[in-house]
């Protein structure tokens, strides 16, 4: 199954996508890494947080179409290769997405048997104070990430490309939500 996690930046959507990683390795959960144009960071890890590669790699997987879904962000470009997925997908693991609303719609037309959970924030106010509370980035860009953050939610909401909604309350009580959710959803396909 392709489960799609996604949520506006500071909401703790990857502590939740790697909580579910961790606790559903025996339905065979893994991660799929995707790749970028950013700049690596001391912190990233090569083939584990990203796959980095050059604004030109980038042209050349976009031309064969090796990616499922890609997209730009902040002046950076991400995606998701094809090609692991639909390999991992056909060894019947259960595959996560951790992508932004505008992936998740053409993940959706490519693969309408996805699963997908969107991350809110308890409050606007509550998402503008984590993303200050990184201490990451200066004023001017915590406030673009807050306003692409409000678009992004109310994209979601009106997409129709999600079939959950889970509220990052509390982390603990968010994973278990998500994890609830996921567990029912895997039920229900006879897994």
């Amino acid at each position: 199954m392709l489960l799609i996690i996604s949520g506006p930046s500071g909401v703790g959507k990857t502590t939740i996508t790697r909580a579910v990683e961790r606790d559903f390795a025996d339905q065979g959960a893994v991660f799929s890494v995707s790749a970028t144009t950013r700049p690596k960071t001391a912190a990233d890890r090569e083939g584990v947080d990203y796959h980095f590669v050059t604004d030109e790699e980038f042209d050349r997987l976009i031309e064969e179409g090796a990616f499922l879904e890609w997209a730009g962000v902040f002046g950076r470009r991400y995606g998701t290769l094809r090609r692991w997925v639909e390999d991992r997908l056909a060894e019947g693991k259960l595959v996560i997405l951790e992508i932004d609303v505008q992936g998740a719609i053409n993940v959706r037309r490519a693969m309408p048997d996805a699963f997908g959970i969107f991350v809110l924030p308890p409050s606007e106010e509550a998402l503008l104070e984590r993303l200050r509370a990184r201490k990451r980035e200066p004023e001017e860009m915590i406030q673009r990430r807050f306003a692409e953050a409000k678009r992004e939610i109310a994209t979601a909401r009106e997409s129709g490309v999600y079939d959950a909604f889970v509220v990052n309350d509390t982390l603990e009580h968010a994973i278990a939500e998500a994890e609830g959710l996921l567990r029912a959803e895997l039920a229900r396909r006879g897994r």
